[in-house]
């Protein structure tokens, strides 16, 4: 049986932003870097394969700016602890140059100016509440569309939920393609990087899902690979009508 989260609604309709945005919070005592190790290999090539795609192919955001990270933390006040989504992806943002200045090197909601559109979790054990604090948490953030997948079905037999911020309350939804985005997901079978299994991806409005930088790659080595055998076949074709194809 699926979690209840009747019980998680959101009374506000506006996210909460506990800092307003033209302040300047002291951030010197901040922990936002603990070298905390990833939950396991599932989560962390899932991590990969759902950050590496949209970097290599900009289009599928129509170009927008973008920052797509896994395992950093967000903060959206200063005397909370973050939230660290497994993955995450905020529209329309700028990332600053400059990795030194500590205020840069985690996605603080004041400096950035929104919280992100996009969160997912990766299920690992029954201990992440995912459909619980955690959904509770990124509804008050303010995230517009929360993503939950479960590839080991540690929380029932659905591996993969989707959610929508509407009215300051988070409601399931009946696919997972985000409108207002344009771009969705899909639960694809293949092999990543020698591993066979059913993985979480981005898709298009079609359901195909935004290739990897390796599958770009390969599919070019295949265009030419077969435009270099036509060019073949036509010159032996001119050889057989007796036309040096060289000359």
């Amino acid at each position: 049986m699926l979690p209840d989260i009747s019980a998680l609604a959101i009374e506000s309709d506006e996210p909460e932003l506990p800092i307003e945005a033209d302040l300047l919070p002291d951030i010197s005592d901040l922990v936002i870097e603990d070298d905390t190790p990833v939950d396991n290999l599932i989560s962390e090539k899932q991590q990969r394969l759902l950050t590496e795609p949209l970097y290599s192919n900009p289009s599928a955001l129509a170009n927008r700016s973008f920052l797509l990270a896994a395992n950093a933390g967000v903060f959206y006040a200063v005397r909370q602890p973050p939230l660290v989504p497994d993955v995450f992806l905020s529209l329309d943002v700028e990332v600053p140059q400059d990795w030194r200045e500590k205020k840069n090197r985690a996605y603080f909601i004041w400096e950035f100016g929104k919280p992100p559109d996009v969160v997912i979790e990766i299920v690992s054990n029954k201990e992440g509440n995912e459909l619980d604090s955690k959904l509770d948490g990124y509804a008050r953030m303010g995230v517009a569309y929360y993503l939950v997948f479960d590839p080991l079905q540690r929380l029932g037999e659905t591996l993969q939920r989707s959610f929508e911020l509407r009215a300051g309350r988070y409601q399931e939804m009946s696919t997972a393609w985000l409108d207002a985005i344009g771009i969705g997901f899909t639960l694809w079978d293949g092999t990543f990087e020698g591993k066979d299994d059913r993985w979480l991806r981005w898709c298009n409005a079609d359901g195909v899902v935004i290739p990897t930088g390796a599958e770009n790659a390969e599919r070019e080595r295949q265009r030419a690979e077969q435009a270099e055998a036509k060019v073949a076949q036509l010159a032996e074709r001119l050889r057989g009508m007796g036309i040096d194809p060289d000359a």
